[in-house]
């Protein structure tokens, strides 16, 4: 029973101690709250203080158990002090018996599969793969870790700096129950506004709604942060309604911190600081108010932003690198990325509406089928409250278009289901019966039969033994998680400091190698590319561009791109060879490469490797550019640019700078010549990834390449390890020539 323990304190310590930070704040501030209402602001108002205090904490190489005991002893202590613990409140009017009853079965019911799926071990794929190995990297070290090989680590992490406080005492699943906690808290607020605006009914069916969403429920259990997200944009909602009956400046700084927190959540959360402010703005019309939510906003923003300039080069990273070039996230993976998550595949997004209510499995997640009466909550439009939930309920669905997964809606879903309930709540039965499908539906067992054989992303049954630890978190996560055999083999085989290259991911957060996944850095996303041209003729160069001219001494040498823009087409270099008399210049080392765009990659071009290229990872443009300076004059009559794209879509002209700097044109006239395929690479493509600090290599039978691998992978200079779930783990012999030497002699002898 140790461990259920540790994890209920873990939890108990994280929320009761934002409750406290939270209450003594509201109580500071002389505003008229109810109880349930201001428990809900102040465990949220809290949370963005206590997140704010972790963050110092990871920066400073003090987060640990004994200083976040001391932190929840001083915030306890103070609001006892204070008074913040008493329930000094008035209460709201009574709610309706029967609407108070259907809420309350429901909401028992599902708590029950909530709390125990909860507390069960994390298993949940983005929770187990990045959200909590972040947090168990921060543990471990007690503060930040600079990660630039995982564009996730670049995301503000405001919530999970509030798991990396539950994580500190019951690992995981501590922290998802500080997730659950927020859904507990958005259900009370939603309820409390309903009484607050006079609407306590639709209040009670819209927090019902909610909580029983599928999707909802399996998101708001994990250590995922999309509820919390919807917890504090509904949380600054309701604080802007109470600010504008009692317009006390006190409140301005919750809400500025409450519009902060939601980007220190999420990035699309900053749309709250917006908001918030011009929400401010327009009521006052006065521009005092909303610089000072501002203000405040910013002392929980700028720390993520310096963060990210600090270690990856970009405030906003991974996002807009086109904006703020660097050597981490290559642009053309975010163009890729991007793009994916506005289709997820789908040929027709006129399918939207019954992937996210009927079947789930596209969009990785289920609203239920009571959804689908959802355009009714138009009808709230005819009223104040209706108005208000729609407008924000519109803003917050603004970052949905971006990416199409189903829980990318729940910071939305509060609002549309409040507005919804307005609009039936003049229709008791239809809102009662509408309640009740929607329980039933919703239910695991029961949204199986509908959604069947699809199998959406949802809860199953109420995992009991599991929550108590009765059956072990290794036999759980063996059945539940399938990559788990795979992270218990890399952290059985491979050694402490040795660093595995992945070609797909896995759940980090249960192992303590680092592991670079192919998708998740540039750095990654360039070895995936050398593992592919050992075998692949579309990585592989396959065409010349030659240039002849007259002999020239140049300091300098530029190859401009002057062809229009191209979408799709990238300028891709395995190879540039200059020559001076038909014999060919050998690179020095005091040659200086640069680029525009990605200068971090030119010397792939100059490395005479065939499994290395440079690439523009954006479509080609005029402007686009390879610069050389030898450093001295040097005499040059003609070049030859190798590689994989077709030669003829480009336009380039070869230009050339003295010793004074002058540019004039060497050659824009060109000879296309057909390249010979190269043998296969396999051995040079891992020798060359073991030279970029790679000692092992996973990859999937469902990988690209497996079959390549798995036929010979001595060819390769791979010795496998170890199998587990449908991959191989490999060490990496290239590089090592006596280990190559025998593995030759294998080879040569089973023949």
């Amino acid at each position: 029973m140790l461990v259920p323990l540790s994890i209920l304190f873990g939890w108990l310590l994280t929320v009761v101690t934002a409750l406290a930070i939270g209450r003594t704040i509201l109580r500071r501030i002389p505003v008229t709250l109810h109880r349930g209402e201001e428990d809900a602001l102040a465990f949220v108002a809290g949370s963005a203080v206590l997140s704010a205090i972790i963050f110092v904490l990871c920066c400073t190489g003090l987060a640990r158990r004994g200083v976040f005991l001391a932190i929840a002893a001083i915030a306890i202590l103070g609001a006892i002090r204070s008074g913040a613990h008493c329930n000094i409140r008035p209460s709201f009017a009574p709610l309706p018996r029967f609407w108070t009853g259907l809420f309350l079965t429901g909401f028992a019911i599902f708590t029950v599969l909530y709390f125990f799926s909860a507390m069960a071990p994390e298993f949940s794929p983005d929770g187990a793969a990045y959200h909590l190995n972040f947090v168990a990297k921060y543990a471990r070290a007690r503060g930040f870790v600079r990660i630039p090989t995982n564009i996730y680590a670049q995301l503000s992490q405001g919530i999970e700096l509030l798991f990396l406080m539950a994580f500190s005492f019951g690992r995981h699943s501590a922290a998802a129950m500080v997730h659950y906690a927020f859904l507990l808290a958005l259900t009370l607020a939603i309820v409390s506004y309903g009484r607050r605006a006079g609407y306590p009914v639709a209040g009670l069916a819209a927090a019902l709604l909610v909580y029983v969403t599928p999707v909802v429920g399996i998101d708001g259990t994990v250590g995922y942060i999309d509820v919390a997200v919807a917890c504090i944009l509904f949380v600054l909602f309701y604080a802007l309604q109470i600010w504008d009956v009692q317009r006390h400046s006190g409140l301005l700084i919750v809400i500025g911190l409450l519009a902060g927190f939601a980007y220190a959540a999420k990035y699309t959360g900053g749309l709250a600081v917006p908001y918030a402010a011009g929400y401010v703005l327009w009521r006052t019309r006065k521009l005092a108010p909303p610089l000072i939510v501002c203000a405040c906003a910013l002392v929980l923003i700028a720390p993520w932003m310096i963060k990210n300039s600090l270690w990856a080069a970009n405030p906003v990273a991974p996002m807009f690198n086109g904006l703020f070039p660097n050597p981490y996230v290559h642009t053309g993976f975010e163009r890729n990325w991007t793009r994916f998550l506005s289709r997820y595949g789908l040929e027709n997004k006129w399918t939207i509406p019954l992937e996210l209510t009927m079947r789930g499995e596209k969009l990785n997640g289920l609203l239920g089928p009571v959804f689908l009466i959802a355009p009714l909550c138009l009808f709230s439009l005819r009223l104040s409250q209706g108005r208000r939930m729609l407008l924000a309920a519109a803003l917050f669905t603004i970052p949905y278009f971006s990416n199409i997964g189903t829980r990318f809606l729940i910071p939305a879903l509060p609002f549309y289901a409040f507005a919804l309930a307005i609009a039936l709540s003049e229709l008791p039965l239809i809102l009662a019966t509408a309640l009740v499908l929607h329980c039933i539906l919703s239910w695991p067992s029961i949204a199986a039969i509908y959604t069947a054989p699809a199998q959406p992303w949802m809860l199953g049954r109420i995992p009991l033994k599991a929550a108590l630890r009765i059956e072990s978190e290794d036999s759980w996560l063996s059945r539940k998680q399938p990559d788990y055999k795979v992270a218990k083999l890399i952290e059985s085989a491979v050694p402490p400091k040795s660093r595995v290259l992945a070609m797909s991911a896995l759940p980090e957060s249960y192992m303590t190698r680092d592991i670079l996944v192919r998708f998740q850095s540039a750095p990654a996303e360039t070895m995936g590319d050398i593992f592919f041209a050992a075998f692949n003729a579309d990585y592989q160069p396959h065409c010349a561009e030659r240039f002849q001219f007259v002999p020239r001494q140049v300091r300098k040498l530029r190859i401009l791109e002057t062809a229009p823009r191209e979408w799709e087409l990238e300028w891709s270099l395995s190879e540039l060879r200059l020559y001076s008399k038909s014999i060919e210049i050998p690179r020095l080392p005091d040659w200086r490469i640069t680029a525009r765009p990605n200068p971090w990659d030119t010397q792939l071009a100059f490395d005479n490797s065939a499994v290395t290229r440079w690439r523009s990872w954006q479509p080609f443009e005029p402007g686009m550019y390879i610069d050389l300076d030898f450093g001295r004059s040097q005499s040059i009559d003609a070049l030859q640019l190798e590689g994989p794209t077709d030669c003829s879509e480009h336009a380039l002209r070869i230009e050339g700078a003295d010793e004074s700097g002058k540019w004039t044109a060497l050659a824009s006239q060109r000879q296309i010549v057909a390249l010979h395929p190269p043998p296969f690479m396999g051995k040079a493509a891992m020798r060359e990834i073991k030279s970029r600090g790679i000692d092992y290599f996973w990859i999937r039978e469902s990988d690209f390449g497996f079959s390549e691998v798995i036929e010979n992978p001595a060819s390769w200079g791979l010795t496998e390890v170890g199998t587990a779930g449908n991959g191989h783990l490999y060490r990496i012999d290239a590089g090592y020539p006596q280990l190559e030497s025998e593995h030759n002699a294998t080879a040569v002898s089973g023949r």
